[in-house]
């Protein structure tokens, strides 16, 4: 009985393969063990079937399959499942998925079902026979999770972190906790970008402005310093994930609504088109999407302003950033989906993100010349209790330094990494493990808001710079860390990045950044 205690393991891992669910029976190789149910799936590897015992996997190795949906072990031909955004699946995935048939010697066929169904057959270029079907369903974040609920598909593409709700469920069905570092991933990054015609005279917007023009609170130009004209808006549609990502990160902090009657668009090319037509428009899109029109500054009464470029998006300092996350269930995928999963990290991957217009996450270092501006802005905000020795002591430290395009940040009121920045955490710790920053000096370094006494917020800011620290050495597991000089400081309130006085500006001064030399 030892073979089928380590064939079994616990219930709940996902395969690729969509057999149609059948009765099989797994017999052991004497014939003593036999076990009977639905087969859910095989991935190449294991089994997962339904029994009267519940859902068990089995090691296909030490097993003989008998039914009508055995799958044929000679001629296997993995297939995954991926749902979700548009703006993912119509571009980026595709794009992806090509990348890693070159690499690994596979050609592609695509298949087009429809408008929102396709299909990619890798073959292998040795002898032409599938390897791997890639089903994409493209529709919108709202769907993808459904489909992952429902067990109709194997990886969600979302444009917008899990909501409370759709992770409860998914733990109700047996998915595990999608907020975990190895259940979700961040695979590029893009930005909610305000944008207007480029006939508009207005250039800068605050944070605050904006959720209260999309809630109906300012609805003419002049408020804003443009024309005497009634503002018309658009947003993406209320089901995509960028639609939602407003309602949450624009509108959610201040506690706002979104007005009555503002035009919705699916598709992110129709909105930038809409709103580059009408001189009195105001809408927000991906930063991917802004094409001729015109993006607008988000500034503060501070005098800080901050546009969206693909430096402020990587390092996240742009706080309306928005992260392009897949989600995975705690189930297993086959071999190929596996390999595809880590591919998407690599370096040549990064470069087709790029390519597809997206902001990849492949680390880049900021020479202290190009952060001028940011010495600039802490000089004309330091307030009375950030003394003239602590900004000499915070030059001096980070002068000879560079700072790398990863950042790390907390969610509201807690001292957990939020989604992106876990995933920041398994990035750079695979960078250490792979000794890119051998025999060089990282410094971690805690920044705070301007809320509160600044010797309170200096530490505050030094606690979650150490917090960090302890994250990457328990990912980091085969790095050594005696060729890394891996350390923490922290200066509180002295670098601000935005306005103090709205929360997305208080979100982006509270981080950790990183400095290597």
């Amino acid at each position: 009985m030892a073979w089928l205690r380590a064939a079994f393991c616990a219930a709940l891992f996902l395969f690729g393969t969509a057999l149609a669910a059948q009765d099989v029976t797994l017999t052991s190789p004497d014939g003593r063990v036999e076990i009977s149910g639905t087969l859910l799936g095989f991935d190449g590897e294991f089994y997962r079937v339904e029994t009267i015992y519940g859902e068990l996997t089995v090691d296909g190795s030490g097993v003989q399959c008998e039914g009508p949906a055995c799958p044929n072990l000679q001629n296997f031909v993995a297939e995954v499942s991926v749902s979700g955004s548009a703006t993912m699946g119509a571009v980026l995935l595709p794009a992806l998925i090509e990348g890693f048939a070159l690499r690994n010697d596979y050609t592609t066929h695509r298949f087009d079902t429809d408008e929102q169904t396709y299909t990619y057959e890798l073959r292998s270029v040795a002898d032409g026979k599938p390897v791997a079907r890639f089903y994409v369903w493209v529709s919108n974040t709202d769907e993808g999770f459904a489909d992952l609920l429902a067990n109709d598909a194997d990886i969600v593409m979302a444009l917008r972190e899990i909501r409370p709700d759709e992770r409860q469920r998914a733990r109700e069905a047996g998915l595990g906790d999608l907020t975990q570092a190895n259940r979700s991933r961040v695979l590029a990054l893009d930005a909610m970008v305000p944008i207007v015609a480029p006939t508009n005279p207005v250039d800068t917007i605050s944070p605050t402005g904006l959720a209260e023009v999309l809630a109906g609170r300012i609805t003419n130009w002049s408020t804003l310093g443009g024309a005497d004209a009634p503002i018309s808006l658009h947003l993406p549609g209320t089901n995509t994930g960028l639609g939602q990502a407003v309602e949450d990160d624009v509108m959610g902090p201040v506690g706002f609504t979104l007005a009555d009657g503002i035009a919705r668009h699916d598709r992110g090319a129709d909105l930038v088109a809409a709103v580059g037509r009408d001189p009195f428009a105001l809408g927000v899109a991906s930063f991917a999407d802004i094409g001729n029109a015109r993006a607008l500054s988000l500034t503060g009464p501070c005098g800080f302003s901050l546009s969206a470029t693909r430096g402020t998006i990587k390092t996240e300092d742009y706080p309306l950033t928005a992260p392009m996350f897949l989600y995975l269930p705690a189930r297993r995928l086959p071999k190929v989906a596996r390999d595809f999963l880590a591919f998407t990290r690599g370096t040549s991957a990064q470069v087709m993100i790029r390519r597809a217009g997206f902001v990849d996450q492949a680390p880049e270092e900021v020479s202290i010349d190009a952060q001028g501006y940011r010495f600039a802005n802490a000089v004309t905000a330091a307030g009375p209790e950030v003394s003239l020795e602590e900004l000499q002591r915070m030059t001096r430290t980070l002068y000879p330094m560079a700072r790398l395009s990863i950042s790390f940040r907390f969610e509201t009121g807690s001292v957990r990494l939020d989604a992106q920045s876990r995933s920041n955490v398994q990035q750079l710790a695979r960078a250490l493990e792979q000794g890119k920053y051998d025999a060089r000096a990282m410094l971690l370094v805690g920044f705070s808001d301007g809320d509160g006494p600044a010797e309170i917020n200096r530490d505050i800011a030094l606690r979650r710079a150490e917090a960090v620290r302890r994250a990457l050495v328990t990912a980091a597991e085969t790095a050594n860390f005696d060729r890394i000089d891996l350390s923490v400081d922290a200066f509180g309130e002295a670098l601000p990045m935005a306005c103090d006085d709205s929360e997305w500006g208080r979100q982006a001064n509270r981080r950790v950044e990183v400095w290597v030399r």
